[in-house]
């Protein structure tokens, strides 16, 4: 027989999906009324013409609802929601008034400590020590630090990542369904609620942000998004203390988090702010490589896939395949790595021509 919880998630799934499509023409109405409109001002952007942002909140709305009605109000429950409607509120400021980067930085850790001051934080990382008879490591005082330090970046990875019409929203889906393929099999409920609610969300969105898209999510959806993504892998996959329980969460985002941090170590280097924004992400790189946005998308989500499902099929094979499967991972991004650097050279000349 079918067992309810499956229910339970196709119900989730099918009703932020729901009401997330039909909020968005709504809300695209409302930001041209509130002038959350994004223009088309230097070489990052990849549109041509003004398009209204604030596409985030039928996100939120959908994801919300749903949340409220199928999951259980714990104490943690209720920290993850209130976090993330500040998130929320600053991704709408944001998108009206276009908010300092210092400012933005320090409500996301206010936003981060809420639920990790009520309990949902990194306790425990896989202890890689081959001649310790400690399957896992204890955090201790670290807790608090590491959970914010991960909230906060997978927040901004996200953000990063929302460079291209259907991009952040597409990666985040995929990210979704890999997590709720995990919580399915770990049984584990009101992550399968919360993610199925998020990915229904996401995929409601989607038809009104893809290429040509008609609205943008803006920083209200892509922080949101990050925000959410953190906190389901951390209740979904961090709680766990066996061998894959840090590998897994880094695979199902790995791509925003490699672009993340080359981005950061990028500016770092060149003696600019890590915050500050540049023409320099793996999405400009394939633009600037001749590939179009749909091109560019769709390579982006073939590695999001794969990611993906090595992950889960990192969660169902014994220590030796696991640890096969991550340095498998690891050559890859490698080489990403390599490439990725290679174009950097050739874009950044191609910025000075420019200017």
């Amino acid at each position: 027989m079918f067992p309810l919880r499956y229910i339970y998630v196709v119900i989730a799934f099918v009703a932020a999906a729901f009401i997330s499509f039909l909020l968005t023409p709504v809300v695209k109405s409302f930001a041209q009324k509130v002038g959350a409109i994004d223009v088309p001002t230097d070489s990052r952007r990849m549109h041509k013409k003004p398009i209204p942002r604030l596409g985030g909140l039928a996100i939120f709305f959908g994801f919300f609802f749903t949340a409220l009605l199928m999951v259980d109000l714990t104490t943690q429950m209720r920290a993850i929601l209130i976090g993330g409607v500040i998130i929320l509120v600053l991704g709408i400021f944001d998108d009206i008034y276009r908010l300092d980067a210092m400012p933005k930085f320090i409500v996301q850790i206010v936003a981060a400590l809420i639920p990790a001051l009520s309990g949902v934080e990194i306790n425990f990382f896989s202890n890689i020590n081959l001649f310790s008879n400690n399957p896992y490591l204890n955090l201790g005082v670290l807790t608090v630090p590491i959970t914010v330090f991960w909230i906060v970046g997978i927040t901004n990875a996200v953000n990063f990542v929302d460079g291209l019409d259907g991009l952040a929203c597409g990666v985040s889906s995929i990210a979704c369904f890999s997590l709720l393929c995990i919580a399915l099999i770990l049984g584990e409920r009101d992550v399968e609620i919360l993610t199925a609610a998020l990915a229904g969300a996401c995929i409601g969105f989607l038809p009104y942000n893809l290429n040509p898209a008609k609205i943008f999510m803006g920083d209200t959806g892509s922080t949101f998004l990050g925000y959410i993504l953190a906190i389901i892998s951390i209740q979904g996959l961090f709680k766990f203390y066996a061998l894959v329980s840090f590998a897994v969460p880094f695979l199902i985002l790995g791509l925003p988090i490699f672009d993340t941090a080359f981005a950061i170590l990028r500016r770092i280097a060149s003696g600019r702010s890590p915050m500050s924004p540049d023409r320099s992400h793996l999405h400009h790189r394939l633009i600037d490589m001749g590939f179009s946005q749909k091109q560019t998308v769709a390579i982006i989500y073939s590695v999001s896939i794969v990611c993906g499902i090595s992950a889960v099929l990192l969660t169902q094979t014994g220590t030796t395949k696991a640890v096969l499967i991550v340095c498998t991972a690891l050559v890859v991004f490698l080489v990403a790595a390599r490439m990725y650097h290679e174009n950097s050279k050739s874009s950044e000349k191609a910025d000075n021509e420019k200017n």
